[in-house]
C-alpha cells in the first residue's frame, strides 16, 4: 500500500493510520514533489509542467515500479486521492486498488485567490503545536505541525496555490471514468468538494463504493478515525482475498 498525503500535507501525516494498516501489507509513503521541506524556488522559476497533474502521477508510477511489489493499493487524502485515480487510469497495471478520500474531478471555476490574504497571516514559525491548533483547529492544527518542518512551513505558498489552481482549470472526468480497479470514495459530510460529485463519481463508475461520512470535516481520516478505518478495512478485506 502507498499512502498519498493531500495538499499542504506530507507522508508522515500517515502516522496514526500506518500501524493498522500494516495487518494488510506493506505500507510505504513519500512526500510529494514541493512538499520536502522549504527552500528558495520562486514560482516564476517553476515549469508548468513541473506542478501539473501528470507531473505528480508520474512520480506515483515511479515510486510503485521502484517497490517492485506488484499492484499496489493506493491509499490518498484530497490531492492524493486525485494522483491516485490518475495514476490507475494511466498505469493500470500498476494498481490493484483504491481509496479516494474527499476528493472530486471538477472544480472548474473556483479559484485560489482568496486563499492569498489567509496566507499572508500565518507566523514564519509555529512554535508550538498550540499555536498551529489556534490557526487551524484541533485536527488539521495537528496535521499541519506534524508537516512542518520544526514548526517551519515544509514548501512554498505560491507554488501550493498554484498546484490547487490547475484544479479550477480543467476536470478529471476522463482519467476517472478509465479507472478499473476497486475503488472505495469517503466523502465527508462537511467535504470541500462540490456537492453530488463524489456521488456521480460511484454512479458512473461501476467498480467504485461510495461512502457519506457524518459529522466528518476535510482531514475524514483524522476526524473520523474510527469510522474511516472501518470502512477501509471492510474494503481492503474484500478486495484483498
Amino acid at each position: 500500500m502507498v499512502l498519498l498525503h493531500g495538499l499542504m500535507g506530507r507522508g508522515r501525516t500517515w502516522r496514526r493510520q500506518i500501524p493498522w494498516l500494516r495487518r494488510y501489507g506493506r505500507v510505504f509513503t513519500f512526500d510529494a514533489a514541493w512538499h520536502t521541506g522549504a527552500g528558495s524556488v520562486d514560482l516564476d522559476d517553476v515549469a508548468a509542467d513541473e506542478i501539473a497533474t501528470e507531473r505528480f502521477v508520474a512520480d506515483v508510477a515511479e515510486c510503485l515500479v521502484w517497490i517492485d511489489r506488484g499492484p499496489a493499493v493506493l491509499i490518498g487524502h484530497s490531492m492524493g486521492g486525485l494522483h491516485a485515480w490518475c495514476t490507475a487510469a494511466q498505469y493500470p497495471e500498476l494498481v490493484a486498488a483504491l481509496v479516494v478520500e474527499d476528493m472530486a474531478p471538477d472544480f472548474r471555476g473556483q479559484t485560489t485567490e482568496s486563499w492569498t490574504p489567509w496566507f499572508s497571516t500565518w507566523p514564519d514559525r509555529f512554535a508550538t503545536p498550540a499555536e498551529a491548533d489556534a490557526m487551524f483547529g484541533p485536527v488539521a492544527g495537528r496535521y499541519f505541525f506534524e508537516a512542518f518542518d520544526d514548526g517551519r512551513l515544509h514548501g512554498d505558498l505560491e507554488i501550493w496555490a498554484a498546484i490547487a489552481e490547475e484544479w479550477g482549470q480543467r476536470d478529471f472526468w476522463a482519467q476517472w471514468q478509465q479507472v478499473q480497479a476497486p475503488t472505495l470514495l469517503l466523502e465527508a459530510e462537511f467535504s470541500v468538494t462540490p456537492a453530488g460529485q463524489m456521488y456521480r463519481m460511484a454512479e458512473t463508475n461501476a467498480h467504485a463504493t461510495h461512502l457519506l461520512i457524518p459529522g466528518a470535516g476535510h482531514l475524514v481520516h483524522d476526524d473520523k478515525p474510527a469510522v474511516y478505518r472501518g470502512a477501509v478495512e471492510a474494503f481492503l478485506s474484500g478486495v484483498l482475498t
